[in-house]
């Protein structure tokens, strides 16, 4: 199995050491051309979306990708990862794939000052680290979007065909569960 992890800003190398570490070939995403290649499951990182989606675009690789989501492939979305996939967001105009049924509302928790560290349940495993950093959450979720995870009510993790996306950064922390069950998903 072989996972495409988006490489042009964010936290992408701790993804690729973990999937490494669960025992998938992992590669990066860095131009057009790479899009070429084959893979089973792409992960979008945590990062700055703004940017994200803005060099996605100047790249080129932005349309052939949202072709990929929408047509099946498994994508594992953290934090700004899940801002790239939301539908909707309710403090900016900018959207960018628009394939999770989801509302989002960006920088939920504050400013970096606002970052934080928690464990909770998430789809059915318990004590869950968690760890915030200018987080997003969900306000509201389409029909058929499944609620995987609520921090203090608020909606940080959702499953929705192939897209499992969360606000928070499992690639911080020492637990691979989360990691675990995308490439479960893809197997």
């Amino acid at each position: 199995m072989k996972i495409a992890v988006l490489a042009l800003q964010g936290a992408f190398y701790e993804h690729e050491t973990i999937i490494h570490e669960l025992g998938a070939d992992c590669m990066e995403l860095r131009k057009k051309e790479d899009l070429q290649k084959p893979f089973d499951g792409l992960i979008l990182p945590g990062g700055e979306s703004t940017t994200q989606g803005k060099l996605l675009r100047e790249l080129d690789m932005f349309a052939p990708l949202q072709e990929k989501i929408k047509n099946g492939l498994p994508v594992f979305a953290t934090c700004a990862g899940l801002i790239l996939l939301a539908e909707n967001i309710c403090n900016d105009d900018r959207t960018h794939f628009r394939s999770l049924p989801v509302t989002v509302k960006r920088n939920a928790y504050g400013r970096q000052l606002g970052s934080f560290h928690t464990v909770q349940n998430f789809g059915g495993m318990s004590a869950v680290p968690m760890t915030f950093i200018r987080a997003p959450y969900i306000e509201s979720v389409g029909k058929d979007v499944e609620i995987l995870a609520r921090v203090d009510g608020n909606i940080v993790g959702v499953r929705y065909q192939n897209q499992l996306a969360i606000s928070f950064h499992p690639e911080l922390d020492s637990d691979r569960r989360v990691h675990r069950m995308f490439l479960e998903s893809i197997r």
